[in-house]
């Protein structure tokens, strides 16, 4: 056999190469990326405040529809349409509409090849009001899409049902949009298994489409949302309005980066567009896109996937503000960023150069543009020029439109950077709301929902991103779908598989002390004196104190009631004193009588950590009392305070309620307000006598040094019960020796013969059990309740073995023991560290051991044994014992 060459070199080599990778691609996603933001205070669902939850006999969730007016929300499920009560979801009696697929609809559906567990259902994609009387809605119906018109007073299906397959997508699972505006209906997506996705209006005819050839004017586009705005500044009669579209789709032009496939977009229609004469029948005449441009440009990073939108339209049309959700188009890295974009930019690019294709590739067109100009609506201006409609429009026009669709300016979020960016996070939904805050000053709140179930709520302050908190809405993970406002009840409705949520845009009542109340910068709420209480519940306002721009200012004349411990601790024992910290943006600090502790490196003494501070081996110079402060926005905020006394003999004083027990106070438990003067610290507990199971504590070498001759006497006894067995089942054996491969057996001949070494449980009998376990090598630890059996072959055991030594009396089970420090464990353990701020317990295990595959069974039970007579306990182990 040749000689192989031993793989390790190229397995370092593989291994030093992915991890300078690593580090190349965790460059963009390094701490200096200082859009990265943190949410301030983490709240699970059994601590939501004010939530109401909804979930029917069905599942996904996926269209909310929400009317203020009427209190009314309309939930689209899957099969099923409900009518809930918006200020309680969770009210008995809400309505509901059954539109499951028929079974004969399902049974196609199959054939189809379809899932029968998520497809092959009437899933709810487009729910909206029609008029005065009537919503229109639409379903997937197991890939036959269907619409309705449901009477809303009655809540049910009027007149007979329709044909979706134009103005809904069969797959459930296809990017769509839509909208309902003045009896029109515009929507986008994939209307067909063979089709491919297009922009339509479907009633009143004509019904209008994208251009396909010979441009096409969409490339597997995902839409994710779409918005009327009416910019009918030069018309009368208000024909230009128009639509917009927002997706993502494949690059049609050359890209800086060839690893990024697809590109985030916005097209427009006008919304008085009929279509051409000629050219571009029943085609839109006026449809353009650009490109969105969402990246971090110090750092090369492109966020390409428009997953969610959001358009905070104002009185001024011009005004309006655009939001984008955008992620990366890689599935196994997880990243988001939030992009703002002005009404005026979006608008300046769709009047810039139009791109053409040249050579197979698109390029800037730089030549004559006829007129009017292409893709515009018409206005009074163009009805002075005898042209009416699109219609009129000149066919020079027309062709040119069909062949430039694409505008060459790319649209740069306001400020060039993303509003927020944000590490393993996906982001899928978004929600604005404006907020007045204390001192009149209008804030963006944003409400940003993951694909996991979390609800983000942030603040945009002075440009920069400010997450107040994060929630978790439902305990298993699952992504928000839909999600819509009501300002009225200032509540946020969220949906997704399982069910609606229903919270409150904020919960002041969470926020039990001031510098709580006013560190969250939170624009709903405020500190009148004795609690953190909404604004807008408030007549009298004059009282209340609010610092969104800083968040430090307004506490000074409260006082803190901080929570006093005594410690006691011997002499090399490890302590840890807790203070954990409630928000994630605090960082602990502590202090030793007046001065602040430099440095916890393993020399130190001391490891800190999120839960509190640890004494490593406690020594007479770290007596002394200690001060945990919570340090957020440059306030150092006090939260606990430890009088530590190390004692050097083994019988001390020890509080119970300090040590064996010690309280673990959040900083929203430790701010209270009892007045305009400060408060004294309670005084510590009087020491109590020492406990008779501090009397065993002195009695802890003599304890180990039983546990030592435990563990040899029950060697022993194996060696005893192993020999007895044998003679039992064979009356005599010769001697044998163990190999490694086979545990081959060499007899007293030259002649060889194979053996096999069994090892089964079995009770004090000779017979034993039935059940055999077959194996190589003696496992101590497998022993269960029996002894381990030895099956011999037809080898011979040697009589010069010598006799076991007599087995060593049990003593009785160690007690567990609590100590001083306030940990604790079963001996013998040590603590130990692990990643800086947490502590773990490792039972003591001996580093050395050799197999005993290369000794007999007996000779290594009694190595074992005399290894361990001269183990002795370190009481005061250094850092890397174990």
């Amino acid at each position: 056999m040749g000689e192989q060459r031993s793989p390790r070199p190229l397995l370092l080599l593989l291994l030093l190469f992915l991890g300078l990778l690593s580090q190349v691609w965790a460059f963009p996603f390094s701490p200096s990326l200082d859009l990265d933001v943190t949410p301030r205070t983490t709240v699970f669902t059994k601590g939501l405040l004010g939530s109401q939850r909804f979930s029917g006999s069905t599942q996904n969730y996926s269209t909310l529809l929400l009317e203020e007016e009427m209190g009314l929300l309309y939930v689209g499920g899957r099969g099923a349409l409900y009518a809930l009560n918006t200020s309680d979801i969770s009210t008995p009696g809400n309505l509901m509409i059954d539109w499951e697929a028929s079974a004969e609809q399902k049974r196609q559906c199959l054939n189809k090849g379809k899932d029968n567990q998520t497809e092959c259902y009437n899933h709810i994609r487009f729910l909206q009001r029609y008029n005065e009387t009537h919503l229109y809605v639409c379903g997937t119906h197991a890939f036959r899409p269907l619409c309705a018109y449901i009477d809303a007073e009655r809540f049910s299906f009027s007149l007979g049902m329709e044909e979706g397959r134009d103005r809904c997508p069969y797959d459930p699972a296809k990017g769509y949009t839509g909208l309902l505006v003045d009896g029109e209906m515009f929507t986008a997506t994939q209307y067909e298994f063979r089709s491919s996705p297009d922009v339509r209006r479907n009633f009143p005819i004509p019904t209008l489409r994208t251009e396909e050839a010979p441009t096409r004017w969409l490339l597997e586009a995902d839409f994710v949302g779409s918005v009327l705005l009416k910019e009918s500044i030069n018309s009368s009669i208000g024909d230009d309005d128009k639509v917009y579209f927002f997706f993502t789709e494949r690059s049609q032009e050359q890209m800086a980066y060839p690893s990024q496939t697809r590109v985030s977009r916005v097209a427009r229609v006008c919304k008085g567009d009929w279509g051409g004469q000629r050219t571009l029948q029943r085609k839109w005449t006026s449809f353009l896109k650009a490109r969105l441009v969402c990246s971090v440009p110090e750092y090369e990073l492109h966020l390409n996937i428009l997953r969610s939108v959001f358009v905070l339209q104002e009185q001024d049309t011009q005004s309006s503000i655009f939001y984008g959700v955008f992620g990366l188009e890689w599935k196994n890295i997880k990243a988001s960023a939030i992009c703002q974009y002005s009404f005026s930019d979006i608008q300046r690019a769709f009047e810039g150069p139009y791109m053409e294709v040249q050579d197979s590739k698109w390029r800037e067109y730089t030549g004559k543009v006829p007129e009017p100009r292409p893709g515009s609506c018409i206005t009074d201006l163009h009805r002075s020029q005898g042209i009416n409609s699109s219609r009129d429009l000149p066919d020079n026009v027309l062709t040119f439109a069909r062949r430039h669709p694409l505008m060459a300016s790319q649209i740069q979020p306001t400020g060039a950077r993303p509003l927020m960016f944000k590490r393993s996070i996906n982001y899928v939904k978004i929600a604005v709301h404006k907020v007045p805050a204390l001192d009149g000053t209008i804030y963006t709140f944003l409400f940003l929902g993951t694909d996991d179930g979390w609800l983000h709520r942030a603040v945009e302050i002075e440009g920069d991103m400010h997450i107040i908190e994060e929630l978790q809405l439902f305990d298993q993970p699952q992504p928000v779908e839909s999600m819509v406002i009501s300002s009225t009840l200032r509540s946020i409705y969220v949906g997704s598989h399982s069910g609606v949520v229903q919270v409150p845009m904020s919960s002041c009542q969470r926020y039990t002390s001031c510098y709580d109340c006013i560190f969250a910068r939170d624009p709903f709420c405020g500190w009148d004196g004795k609690m953190c209480v909404e604004i807008s519940s408030q007549a009298q306002r004059s009282n209340l104190t609010q610092d969104i721009l800083r968040g430090t200012r307004g506490c000074k004349n409260s006082t803190e009631y901080v929570l006093h411990r005594r410690r006691s601790v011997m002499l090399g024992d490890d302590v840890l004193l807790q203070c954990e910290l409630h928000s994630n943006l605090a960082t602990p600090r502590w202090t030793l009588n007046g001065h602040e502790l430099q440095g916890y490196g393993l020399n130190s003494g001391y490891r800190v950590g999120t839960d509190g501070l640890l004494i490593i081996g406690a020594r007479p110079q770290q007596n002394g009392s200690y001060h945990c402060y919570a340090v957020e926005n440059a306030v150092w905020v006090p939260l606990h305070v430890y009088t530590v006394r190390v004692h050097t003999d083994l019988s001390f004083p020890v509080e119970p309620t300090a040590t064996t027990n010690p309280t673990t106070v959040s900083s929203t438990a430790i701010f209270t307000t009892s007045g305009p003067t400060e408060q004294p610290l309670p005084s510590p507990p009087a020491p109590l006598p020492p406990g008779p199971e501090f009397q065993t504590y002195r009695h802890m070498e003599a304890m180990y040094i039983s546990l030592v001759a435990v563990l040899g006497g029950l060697c022993l006894v194996l060696s005893v019960v192993l020999l007895y067995v044998s003679f039992c089942t064979r009356g005599g054996m010769r001697d044998r020796k163990y190999s490694q491969q086979g545990l081959q057996v060499q007899g007293a001949t030259d002649r060889k013969r194979s053996s096999h070494l069994e090892l089964k449980t079995i009770s004090s009998h000779c017979n034993g059990r039935q059940g055999r376990r077959s194996t190589s090598v003696p496992n101590i630890d497998d022993m269960g309740e029996g002894f381990l059996q030895i099956v011999p072959g037809e080898g011979q055991m040697s009589p010069k073995t010598p006799p076991p030594a007599p087995p060593l009396p049990m003593p009785p089970p160690l007690p567990n023991l609590d100590y001083a420090n306030g940990l604790s464990a079963t001996l013998p353990s040590v603590l130990r560290k692990m990643n800086g701020n947490s502590y773990v317990l490792l039972r003591q295990a001996d580093p050395e051991g050799t197999s005993p595959l290369y000794h007999s069974f007996t000779e290594e039970l009694n190595r074992i044994l005399e290894k361990r007579k001269h183990t002795q306990l370190d009481l005061q182990p250094d850092e890397s014992s174990i």
